[in-house]
């Protein structure tokens, strides 16, 4: 294939080269210009976001849950990741080293896949983004920048850098591979990102076979490490389904014995007074109390704390009672 035909092919996809770019580098526009979102002591702060992914996430859960129990580092890595997309997205748009942030575009989006995919509440919003991004950057990668682009224009006027063959690699113009390898390259990973469509796209919601699930639909808490012992009744509850919008909201805790019969209660006006040393939080997304409840946002993990003289050796249910009807029950046995 010769230059013109890849000046025309990267001119045929400049809509999607705009418009891909924008989706990353809007990221960035939204995190610092609009809006500052990288405050960890603001609502919005984007690391409570990076925390909604931890629940489901497909491969990387230990970074993820790293960096959420790590605020510092956490912080780090949304500048970095921030800056980012800010870079690769801008660039993508003006079309400059265009294959090199075609690369870019398709790792921002395939973390994007693996980390938040499951989610969206009426639509498989994540999901959707992450393949069309990693579809995004295989196709661009071979079309290059095309007639509208600022690699385009330093070819045109013969600038130094651009008769590199490295420049074929990472900007745009003919690609230093012959026609053989480039239909075998194409057809392989068309194969693959089709295979990571189908595959993501059952194991988040079955949507290939099977029944069809969408975990950010309704809110589901797991407990865990539920015991009594010296007097107090600790558990640790973690918010791994639901929407990311909005919270769980705990109205009630119940513990009953062996006959059902309630022995400990927490009704909602006072887990909306809980003091915050009975509540220990792990990550950025924090248990809390609210004005009518407990609020449990999606991907926050605590254990909580209570003290009363009516536990003594036993069999127990705990019971957590969720705004919504929704109600989760765990087994104790008092030391």
């Amino acid at each position: 294939m010769n230059n013109q035909t890849y000046t025309y092919s990267g001119m045929f996809t400049t809509a999607l080269r705009w418009v891909a770019g924008w989706t990353y580098f809007s990221a960035f526009w939204r995190r610092l210009i609009l809006e500052n979102k990288l405050n960890p002591d603001e609502a919005g702060y984007i690391g409570e976001k990076f925390n909604h992914f931890l629940p489901n996430a497909l491969g990387i859960k230990p970074i993820i849950e790293h960096l959420v129990s790590n605020p510092d580092q956490l912080w780090y890595a949304m500048v970095v990741f921030t800056i980012i997309e800010g870079i690769v997205g801008l660039l993508f748009i003006l079309g400059l080293y265009t294959r090199l942030m075609s690369i870019g575009v398709f790792l921002l989006a395939f973390g994007i896949l693996l980390g938040s995919g499951w989610l969206g509440t009426t639509c498989l919003d994540e999901w959707q983004i992450g393949v069309l991004g990693v579809a995004s950057g295989f196709v661009i990668f071979f079309t290059g920048g095309g007639k509208f682009s600022l690699d385009n224009y330093f070819l045109s006027k013969n600038k130094a850098f651009t008769q590199k063959r490295l420049f074929g690699f990472l900007g745009s113009g003919k690609l230093p591979f012959n026609e053989n390898m480039i239909q075998k390259t194409v057809l392989m990973g068309s194969v693959f990102i089709f295979g990571l469509t189908l595959f993501t796209n059952q194991y988040f919601h079955g949507g290939v076979y099977g029944k069809l699930h969408n975990l950010s639909v309704k809110p589901h808490v797991t407990i865990s490490n539920a015991t009594i012992k010296n007097n107090t009744l600790s558990f640790t509850v973690f918010r791994d389904e639901g929407a990311d919008v909005y919270g769980s909201f705990l109205i009630e805790i119940k513990l009953l014995d062996e006959n059902g019969s309630t022995v400990f209660e927490q009704n909602q006006t006072e887990l909306s007074e809980l003091h915050l040393n009975q509540i220990h939080n792990y990550y950025v997304a924090k248990v809390k109390p609210g004005k009518h409840s407990l609020i449990l946002p999606l991907g926050a993990k605590a254990t909580l704390y209570f003290s009363s003289e009516k536990f003594i050796r036993g069999n127990y249910t705990l019971e957590l009672l969720d705004i919504s009807g929704a109600k989760w029950e765990s087994e104790i046995i008092a030391q």
